[in-house]
């Protein structure tokens, strides 16, 4: 049987996930008359939540005699460390583009790995039905992005297709389309080569494979997802494992084998190289492993990985309120399950700390670090983080420190402009274009530090008046750019433990933003509100209102109050500074101090001045 492995890539929200869906309903892959949700590979509760791919997954579908395995990989570049493995074990990409917005820098992220290793793309113009939709100006624009990433030229002459994912369609021309998508199916069947393996007659040799993905099922144990890079493999065969730098990490029996059909993992007795497959059994190895013959010596060669850019730290939960809500509270479930994480997503760096129960976790981006700690909540786990911190570095010969920097494309509405531009040069951010972008928007390009970006997005949709659209993309390492000031405001701090008053509230609000509500749960050195001046100001939330046997005209006026300011995750891990805290539970949200007794702060301040001095 003909085989091509193909990776479909694109920005966060160009139209991935929908084009698979068509993909299955024209190969045949659902029947006619099968009910099947809308995104079907994103099959994990955020994804759907929050509209995006988070992990990379593989599918497959015939097309006449051809079996294709596409794999459908995530656009944020914060979940790039899945996109990098993916982009090994494929031998052609589908590179899909708004025909709108043209190439944005997650583009840039995913087609510079795929063309440096030598990948030919397919280009998808899709969205073509959108009203201001451009795809003559989007197409010179994919072809200018592949001239600056230096691809070679085979790489240049690359083919084209324009259409609609959603309707189902694709064709050579914008205004060509037939609805169907046998010219995309055919041109995958064209220009993508068969797989290297199977180009390189490497069935006869011995078995080799280099998983790409891990997951974990309830019944099979672990599951190892990657493609034969040489030999066959057969169920129930014993295979040898080795580390990366070729150490036998031990042995282990093939108790099923898969490929992929579809949405489902159909068992196989046999595959050979080339194929994409799933092996369960092998309770020892991981991503990085080589899974390979008894007779091999040599570990298979992986792609390096960039490096992780923001940490915080991870702690067990000791407010006053910790227990009540959550099932998984100790130091000893919450570092297995963090480290269990690193083992399936190697972007994910997670260190033990001199701290009692608190471990320090590395990743890409605020995004990859909030999905990470909405799925513990969503587990039962209860634990306080800390603000997230830039990694990083120290040059080796110079001994400069260096911090991670970022590309960042802002189109906002032209009244705007001044207003963003000033934010960001506050931020240590470096304007480097400026172009007109259509619609009466304004496209700034700019060179930011990663710390200077931690918390901004909440702020720009406040100055862009939920307008602005901004992108980012890890661009690598700069000489520190020096202090950048933080967050202007102080905040109310409880004083006392109980429930929140509203005749309490009520009376704080001259005093700042209020964030919890009234008959809250609140305790001492609790965060309840953003003070309207610079320092921190302790107060009490829990005052009731004394009662006397005096009645007058006014004393019993209604209490109104403002709605307070709810946070969401992302919102709260930006907004929280380097002595506070926040505690995440399975059903709340809450912001604290670090140390919540006010004299164990007074005495912190205290030695914090005496370092500086």
């Amino acid at each position: 049987m003909a085989l091509r492995n193909i990776a479909i890539i694109a920005h966060v929200d160009h139209g991935k996930t929908t084009l698979v869906d068509q993909l299955f309903r024209q190969s045949g892959t659902f029947r006619a008359n099968q009910r099947v949700d809308e995104r079907a590979m994103d099959r994990e509760d955020q994804e759907r939540e929050r509209g995006i791919t988070i992990l990379a997954k593989c599918t497959s579908v015939m097309w006449g005699e051809t079996r294709l395995n596409i794999v459908d990989t995530p656009g944020h570049a914060d979940f790039g460390g899945e996109v990098e493995r993916i982009l090994s074990m494929v031998d052609g990409v589908l590179l899909l583009v708004d025909a709108a917005e043209g190439p944005m820098p997650q583009t840039k992220f995913v087609t510079q790995k795929a063309l440096a290793i030598g990948l030919r793309p397919i280009v998808c113009i899709n969205k073509v039905d959108k009203p201001d939709a451009d795809p003559d100006a989007a197409l010179d624009q994919v072809f200018d992005l592949f001239a600056a990433l230096e691809a070679d030229e085979d790489q240049l002459d690359f083919p084209v297709l324009y259409g609609s994912g959603r309707e189902g369609w694709m064709a050579d021309a914008p205004d060509a389309g037939d609805g169907s998508l046998a010219p995309l199916f055919d041109k995958i069947v064209e220009h993508v080569p068969a797989p290297r393996p199977q180009r390189e007659n490497k069935l006869d040799e011995p078995f080799t494979m280099l998983p790409t993905l891990q997951e974990r099922d309830q019944f099979l144990g672990r599951i190892l997802t990657g493609r034969i890079e040489s030999g066959r493999v057969r169920m129930g065969e014993t295979i040898k494992i080795l580390s990366l730098n070729g150490v036998k990490a031990g042995e282990a029996r093939i108790t099923k084998l898969f490929h992929y059909e579809g949405l489902a993992r159909v068992p196989v007795n046999e595959a050979g190289a080339g194929d994409i497959i799933a092996l369960a059994g092998l309770e020892t190895a991981t991503v990085s492993d080589t899974l390979c013959a008894p007779e091999v010596e040599q570990p298979l060669e992986a792609l390096p990985i960039d490096p992780p850019t923001l940490s915080m730290t991870f702690r067990v939960n000791d407010s006053p309120l910790a227990g009540r809500e959550g099932d998984k509270l100790t130091g000893r479930l919450l570092r297995d399950r963090l480290f269990r994480q690193a083992e399936t997503d190697v972007a994910i760096h997670v260190a033990e700390t001199p701290e009692r129960d608190a471990y320090q976790v590395a990743g890409r981006g605020e995004l990859q670090l909030a999905v990470l700690i909405e799925t513990l909540r969503r587990e039962g786990f209860e634990l306080s983080v800390s603000r997230p911190r830039t990694v990083n570095k120290k040059d080796p010969e110079t001994g400069e420190i260096r911090e991670p920097i970022e590309d960042v494309q802002v189109d906002v509405d032209e009244e705007h402009q001044g207003t963003v531009v000033e934010k960001l040069s506050q931020r240590k951010a470096e304007l480097v274009e400026v172009k007109p972008s259509g619609g009466g928007k304004v496209r700034l390009v700019f060179s930011a530090p990663s710390r200077g970006l931690i918390g901004y997005h909440s702020e720009f949709l406040t100055d862009t008046r939920g307008t602005g659209i901004m992108h980012r993309r890890y661009s690598g390492y700069t000489p520190y750019k020096g202090p950048i000031p933080g967050r202007r405001n102080g905040v109310l701090i409880s004083m006392e433990n109980g429930k929140a008053v509203a005749y309490a509230l009520w009376n704080l609000e001259d005093r700042g933003v209020i964030m919890v509500e009234p008959g809250s749960e609140v305790y001492e050195g609790m965060i309840i509100g953003e003070h309207s001046r610079p320092n921190d100001l302790e107060v009490n939330p829990i005052k009731s209102k004394k009662l006397t046997n005096i009645r007058a005209a006014g004393k019993d006026e209604n209490v109104q109050l403002t709605p307070p300011r709810v946070l969401s995750l992302e919102d709260a891990l930006a907004y929280i500074d380097d002595d506070e805290l926040l505690e995440v539970t399975p059903k709340s949200i809450r912001l604290r101090k670090r140390f919540l007794k006010a004299h164990e702060r007074k005495k912190e301040s205290r030695k914090a001045e005496a370092d500086v001095l």
